[in-house]
């Protein structure tokens, strides 16, 4: 690798490089970009497609004094890379590291914390707003692309931006892709303008004509852009960048450094709103993402020289989902699915390939996608929607409104709940069950096995008649047991004995296991003898094999222990399952969600109203009131106190009595029955 990428600390250095040397520095960025993506994953089709545009922004704008705002921000390795992050660049989406999107807290360049679609216009026009109070005259670019414009807040942005922030310049990527390609009458449009090449060769000619004469320009101005509006009339049926007040430019070659230079030069000196419609290839520079951009969107670790992913041999979640609804389908002519530009995440991408005719992809637009799945549903189909849990968050008024409301039958899958590797804060599945446990008529529930998926999946598209979603982790599938296949009731998880999974460990227990009636307790609250190292943890199904590993922890230490997975989180039967919770000494609950509004808090104080001071100890093991950065998932969960060695400890005090005892973690608190406030965990 060369020196010049190594040496450049600024986008000052950038500027002092000759022209004759960014195409070098441009391979350089690309090969440390495949480098280190190769060894820790992140979004490589991306940003190898905007390296020269990324160059060209930072040679001509003086960024931090004029920002430029990234939509989604997962194509700003290369702006990483260029402002002071090279040498903290090999940590990147890795614990303790750098983030894969930008971040306020890593670099005065960084202006917001991005991580969701089609939200740089609105950032940047509010930004604008404040410096033009402030008295401030520079430039906001917001770098958007094409598959961020399927989201209807984009269109928001972009109609109060052309009344108002006249020093914003909006960078339309177009590369023809989002996290699946991309779909639907805009893309179609955007197309269609970079058709128009002659016009916009014929436009430039024109500049540079008026440019050129002296002291007159100026006042040639209001005639040249009404010109320019007729002649776009004559060559375009209609322009909706120009009809929401922008001036466009383009389509320019995203990749000739020099084009985009000269180009950025003169819209700076413009004090208008305008779109400047930049073509690039998503994956540039490396074949296989060139080939595939769809696969190295999202990547993980690969072998460089050839591109090949590394695969585990094990199911996860979204495979066994993919394969269970192509089945599903081949059955139900009335079962569609829809996705909002995640099909291959979400395992859609085989239901497409087998039933193109009732699968919907409709853009980076979430809210569209579930309010459409209510018009399916009006309309006799069995619509399933699957969209990862951290978007899921963006269409919570649809799900209120457009479908719990009216009862519609619309079954949701939420990929990626709980803890997510390596995107860090913006990515985390975390919120999904606060935020729709207080919705009625809505079925939550969360599966802990493939089986138990394919049982849940069945029973939400032919025997529930209202809204359900489902919800499971990115993760491998733990091994099958037959207590999963249990058939479905409403409102009841699965309870495992410890003999189901561990029977070599728990038959050196027999007495231990024999008492499974409720205790006889005395008037002051004490427990029967027998039942003093008897644990129950209760668990969602995503952290079920975080918790089968402290099981089996507990058990080699003696201590008797079951597992109670919470194959519903809404509705729940109270009265079953505190007829299970009281017959133990200590109950732990393990929630991959927010503690605050989450379905352990719930269910603790259900055992302190109902068991009274005779009840069980108590603890409560979930996400703290905060937000959550890179990691892998066990690194997430150690964390936060959700390790399966917090969750043992945690067991152990509270058999211990150990009440006032530290066990680790962040944030969270212990609880006995009575309502005991313990010490941090």
């Amino acid at each position: 690798m060369g020196l010049l990428l190594q040496n450049i600390h600024s986008p000052e250095d950038l500027k002092n490089l000759p022209e004759s040397e960014l195409p070098a520095l441009a391979s350089e960025m690309r090969q440390k970009i495949i480098e280190v993506v190769g060894k820790n994953g992140g979004h490589l089709a991306s940003n190898l497609g905007v390296v020269e545009l990324t160059i060209a922004l930072h040679r001509v704008f003086d960024s931090p004094s004029d920002a430029i705002v990234w939509d989604v921000s997962h194509q700003s390795y290369p702006h990483k890379l260029l402002t002071g992050r090279y040498d903290a660049f090999p940590s990147i989406r890795t614990q303790g590291g750098i983030s894969g999107f930008t971040r306020i807290s890593e670099s005065p360049h960084d202006y917001f914390d991005a991580g969701h679609a089609s939200s740089s216009v609105s950032s940047a026009i509010g930004l604008l707003a404040a410096w033009k109070l402030d008295g401030r005259d520079d430039k906001v670019v917001a770098v958007i692309g094409d598959g961020a414009l399927t989201g209807g807040m984009a269109y928001e942005g972009l109609c109060h931006a052309g009344q108002l922030a006249e020093n914003l310049i909006v960078v339309l990527n177009d590369n023809q892709m989002s996290i699946s390609p991309n779909t639907g009458v805009i893309s179609r449009y955007l197309s269609r303008l970079t058709m128009t090449a002659p016009y916009q060769n014929f436009r430039r000619s024109i500049d540079s004509f008026v440019d050129a004469i002296p002291y007159i320009n100026r006042h040639l101005g209001k005639f040249i852009f009404r010109f320019k509006r007729g002649l776009k009339g004559l060559l375009l049926s209609n322009n909706l960048f120009v009809d929401l007040g922008f001036e466009y430019v383009g389509p320019l070659d995203g990749h000739d450094i020099a084009q985009l230079e000269k180009m950025f030069r003169r819209v700076r000196r413009l004090h208008r709103p305008v779109v400047m419609h930049v073509v690039t290839k998503k994956g540039k520079g490396y074949s296989p993402a060139e080939n595939d951009p769809s696969a190295f969107h999202g990547v993980g670790p690969f072998n460089i020289t050839d591109g090949v992913v590394e695969k585990y041999d094990t199911l996860s979640f979204t495979e066994a989902f993919s394969r269970k609804i192509v089945a599903m389908a081949g059955e139900d002519s009335r079962i569609a699915a829809i996705t909002a530009a995640m099909s291959k995440g979400t395992g859609l991408d085989a239901f497409s390939r087998h039933f193109p005719k009732r699968f919907f992809d409709v853009g980076i637009a979430e809210e569209h996608a579930v309010t459409f799945a209510g018009g399916l549903a009006a309309g006799g189909m069995i619509p399933v929607v699957a969209i990862y849990s951290t978007f899921i968050q963006r269409s919570v008024d649809q799900i209120i409104e457009d479908i719990a409301l009216q009862r519609r039958h619309v079954v949701m899958v939420f990929d990626r709940a709980g803890a997510v590797p390596a995107d860090g804060e913006t990515h985390q599945g975390i919120f999904d069950i606060a935020l729709l446990r207080p919705v009625p008529s809505l079925v939550l529930m969360s599966v802990a096995s493939a089986a138990e998926l394919s049982l849940c999946l069945d029973w939400a598209v032919h025997e529930a008649a209202g809204p359900v979603a489902l919800r499971w982790a990115k993760a491998s599938c733990p091994s099958e047991l037959d207590v999963f296949s249990k058939p479905v009731q409403l409102g009841r998880g699965v309870l495992l004995r410890c003999e189901d999974f561990a029977p070599a460990v728990s038959a050196r227990l027999p007495d231990a296991l024999e008492e499974r009636r409720p205790a006889s307790r005395s008037r002051r609250g004490g427990r029967a003898p027998g039942l003093s190292r008897k644990v129950l943890l209760v668990c969602t199904g995503s952290m079920y094999s975080e918790v089968l590993t402290a099981a089996r922890a507990l058990l080699l230490k003696d201590i008797p222990v079951d597992i109670y997975t919470l194959r519903f989180i809404k509705p729940f039967d109270e009265s079953y399952f505190v007829s299970i919770a009281e017959k133990y000494a200590a109950v732990v609950f393990v929630e991959d969600g927010v503690r605050l509004g989450g379905i352990a808090c719930s269910l603790e104080l259900l055992l302190r109203r109902t068991l009274a001071g005779s009840g069980p100890q108590t603890a409560v093991l979930a996400f703290p009131d905060s937000f959550v950065a890179n990691g892998t998932r066990p690194q997430i969960l150690a964390e936060v106190g959700l390790s399966p060695e917090h969750i043992v400890a945690v067991a152990e005090s509270l058999l211990s009595g150990g009440n006032e005892k530290e066990t680790g973690g962040r944030n969270g608190r212990m609880r006995t029955a009575a309502g005991r406030k313990n010490a941090p965990l």
